[in-house]
């Protein structure tokens, strides 16, 4: 349960020359990722089939030669177009890599994003993939010259100040409270209708105000963060039954299923990949 379909194929690793940033290449076929965020940038280009993913209100579509760009903090899904699926490389650099990237190479101001979803540029699809090969190699100097040259042209063909979400008053303050409760009481968290009349509001009310402040309900956020919680753990070396069990999912049956449909590999690979990072920086 939660592993990869018949077909398809997946690697998430880090390679340690090029800190702040995961490294995906992925074959899938039937996979559906759940609406989620990252807390890092994804640049994700298709060699293969078609993606579409929910961004901004709509459908995106991103072909071979066409990269996706999503900012962090962004909810968003995934899929494939057709019943052939999808091939695609990614990079996920953390946001003080992209702008310390933007502060020497381009003129943006404050917090740098991307400012369209989906970007045609084959030149700049193939960076990516070089990057993955770079990486790949050992070959430390093109990985992160090719990644600088990538994040460079593509902040130049999409790029500006990221917006924040403009949600202010008490909805805000409320739902930065609600998620406050959800983080420290993760792996026990109260019903809505508990946590909203503890924060001194209605539940609809603190329905709409979370996702108009965080782009997700209270309990797909939870997941969310469940989910990048066990990433960390993981990292660390703590077993998946262990990691489940210290975020709240039920077993690790159950982290296997939403974690796999939010990073898209099995908890169990994601760490193995990173107990051999482990043991190369050691």
């Amino acid at each position: 349960m939660g592993g990869m379909a018949p077909g398809e194929k997946a690697r998430h690793w880090h390679y340690p020359a090029l800190p702040g940033v995961d490294l995906l290449r992925a074959r899938y076929i039937d996979k559906t990722f759940l609406r989620h965020t990252h807390e890092t940038f994804v640049i994700a280009a298709v060699t293969d089939g078609v993606e579409v993913f929910h961004h901004g209100g709509r459908d995106q579509y991103v072909a071979p030669g066409s990269l996706a760009l999503i900012n962090p903090d962004t909810p968003h899904t995934g899929r494939a177009q057709g019943p052939e699926g999808w091939r695609y490389g990614a990079v996920y650099p953390a946001v003080d890599v992209v702008s310390a990237i933007a502060a020497e190479t381009t003129a943006i101001r404050g917090t740098p994003g991307f400012t369209a979803p989906v970007v045609e540029d084959p030149y700049t699809a193939r960076l990516v993939h070089q990057v993955l090969r770079a990486a790949d190699e050992g070959n430390a100097l093109a990985a992160d010259t090719l990644l600088r040259t990538a994040v460079t042209r593509l902040l130049g063909l999409s790029g500006g100040p990221l917006q924040p979400r403009r949600t202010r008053g008490a909805g805000a303050r409320v739902a930065a409270r609600a998620r406050g409760v959800l983080e420290e009481r993760m792996a026990d968290p109260p019903t809505l209708e508990r946590l909203a009349a503890d924060l001194g509001t209605g539940s609809f009310a603190l329905l709409r105000a979370f996702r108009d402040t965080y782009g997700l309900p209270p309990h797909a956020w939870l997941t969310d963060a469940r989910v990048r919680r066990a990433c960390r753990l993981l990292e660390a070396g703590t077993a998946p039954a262990e990691a489940a069990v210290a975020v709240g999912f039920t077993d690790q049956p159950h982290l296997n299923r939403h974690f796999t449909r939010i990073v898209g590999v099995p908890p169990g690979a994601y760490r193995r990949e990173r107990a051999g990072t482990r043991s190369l920086s050691a």
